[in-house]
């Protein structure tokens, strides 16, 4: 079945508290609908960041259509479905579609392949991505069935086993299994805190202390990376090591059972200073020598229910589906960062949290907000408001690869055994990660072209050869079965753009095809240039 095939058509501490009290007895006493809570975020935005500024008007069907589908599903959607979208005269359609794209299978494929890219682009060496294929698979069955998020990161922050069998042991196999990375990694990703700054000195920014660093680092000594003794198959396995280890000798001495030293600075010949597992933001402790899984699954329950865990992806998925977060970078927020228009952050999270950290609703209700539905401008300047305006997005490598075979009807190739970044030129979905992957976590306006992405798209044998009009590609049904240029020219913009031609995009495709001597050619023409286009290449 076919992708289109499934579619039948400062602190915020006082922010927070001022926001539950409304939240929680919103709708007699029932949890606060998305529209509610997009309601008040839209109000907290105006209030505390627009305040009368020039503001965006509500963009039209199309680009709203085109918009959720790559948001939320990582696709376009067929000509059919704009055509039918913009004619339903329904006053809800929008919210409509919404739950109906969240429903689909394709969703959490998506968003996992969103997180795979988040968890992989820092990885410390490539092996790792041995275990990205089941961390895709895993997470997406997760999403599909409304996982709650504290559960899906406990789940990670505990995880052990083979990585090609268990997806949430990819934040370990990414870092090799090293103490020191999986721990940054962990704070950055969950809670959106850079403490790793902290690992050699006292943070230079915030008031971390290079002994807090240290003190979570102690949460995870007792796992390593190794490989798993098959002969018929590579993998890696995320042990533990709870018991003192034999010496690689010929007698019967053990190694103490592991735990984290903080290096001497000054002597880094000396074994270290031994630290207690402690969680920065609370101070709360464990004694040193608790067994591995209690001191992971402590730290994952007190992560997990920490403010600034649901903050953390509250920020993220706003700042993926409007184009700027209320934290920017969306992985370097806390105590000490200042957002934007705070009280629509808090009121998300609170929302967020209440509803039993279920992301489903969390992205049905930004996409419910004024701030989401705006047409999309550049990215502001510094003394411009936030979220006047939805801002346009590089289509990450699994969207840019969905949207060129759903518009050209091609069928995607079978996966083989080859990891997400392996592949060759651009060809195939691993070709299309290989070349245009970018880390998600990254500010979009620091994410650049680059000369093989250009190449890939321009002059790719696959690519041209599905952009050429004969009898065995959809483009060449097109030309055989559209008679009306005028026809042919709307079909081929609505399945790259998702919207029919301006009068002058019109009026200069028609005068280029009636010009050349052959129909087909021109039309291939006017396919690879739309493919080509900047439109086509980014989410607007």
């Amino acid at each position: 079945m076919g992708r289109h095939e499934q579619f039948a058509a400062g602190s915020l501490l006082g922010a927070l508290a001022a926001f539950a009290a409304p939240l929680a007895t919103a709708a007699s006493g029932a949890a606060p609908s998305p529209q509610e809570v997009a309601e008040q975020v839209d109000a907290a935005i105006a209030a505390e960041t627009i305040k009368g500024a020039d503001v965006a008007p509500r963009c039209d069907d199309e680009t709203f259509l085109r918009r959720v589908w790559l948001d939320i599903v990582g696709d376009v959607p067929a000509p059919e479905h704009v055509i039918a979208f913009c004619l339903d005269p329904a006053p809800d359609k929008r919210a409509a579609i919404v739950r109906e794209l969240l429903a689909s299978e394709q969703y959490g494929v998506n968003w996992a392949r969103y997180w795979r890219d988040v968890v992989f682009s820092r990885r410390v060496e490539d092996r790792a991505l041995l275990a990205a294929n089941a961390m895709e698979a895993d997470l997406s069955a997760q999403l599909n069935a409304d996982m709650p998020w504290n559960e899906i990161a406990s789940q990670f922050i505990t995880a052990r086993g083979d990585v090609r069998e268990n997806g949430a042991t990819a934040i370990m196999m990414a870092q090799d299994g090293r103490t020191e990375e999986t721990t940054a990694e962990i704070a950055r990703i969950f809670l959106g805190i850079q403490i790793q700054c902290a690992q050699c000195h006292d943070h230079p920014y915030d008031s971390y202390a290079r002994e807090q660093f240290h003190e979570l680092a102690a949460f995870f000594p007792r796992i390593a990376v190794r490989p798993v003794r098959s002969a018929t198959r590579r993998s890696f396995e995320v042990v533990v090591s709870d018991r003192p280890q034999r010496r690689r000798r010929a007698n019967n001495d053990r190694l103490p059972t592991p735990e984290h030293l903080m290096p001497d600075l000054d002597d880094p010949e000396a074994p270290g200073t031994l630290m207690q597992p402690k969680f920065f933001l609370t101070g709360a402790t464990l004694p040193a020598g608790t067994y591995d899984a209690e001191r992971r699954a402590t730290l994952a329950e007190w992560l997990t229910g920490n403010e600034w865990f649901a903050t953390a992806l509250v920020n993220r998925l706003w700042a993926e589906l409007v184009g700027e977060g209320f934290y920017m970078p969306v992985d370097d927020i806390g105590p000490e960062r200042t957002p934007q228009a705070p009280g629509a952050v808090s009121a998300l999270s609170v929302a967020f949290v209440e509803s039993g950290y279920d992301v489903k609703r969390l992205i049905e209700t930004i996409c419910a907000t004024d701030a989401y539905q705006r047409e999309s401008r550049p990215r502001r300047g510094s003394d411009q408001p936030a979220f006047a305006a939805n801002v346009p997005q590089p289509l990450r490598a699994d969207q840019l690869y969905n949207a060129v075979t759903s518009a050209l009807e091609i069928a995607e190739e079978a996966p083989g055994r080859q990891d997400f970044r392996r592949g060759r030129g651009g060809a195939g979905r691993a070709g299309y990660n290989a070349t245009f992957g970018y880390d998600p976590s990254d500010p979009r306006d620091e994410i650049v072209g680059s000369i093989p992405q250009s190449l890939a798209l321009m002059n790719s044998p696959q690519l041209a050869a599905a952009l050429r009009a004969s009898r065995r590609t959809v483009l060449g049904q097109l030309v055989r079965d559209i008679p009306s240029n005028e026809q042919l020219a709307a079909e081929l913009y609505l399945r790259f753009l998702s919207r029919e031609p301006t009068a002058d995009e019109l009026a200069a495709t028609l005068h280029y095809i009636a010009e050349s001597p052959d129909r087909g050619a021109a039309a291939e023409d006017l396919a690879w240039t739309l493919i080509n286009s900047a439109e086509f290449q980014h989410r607007r």
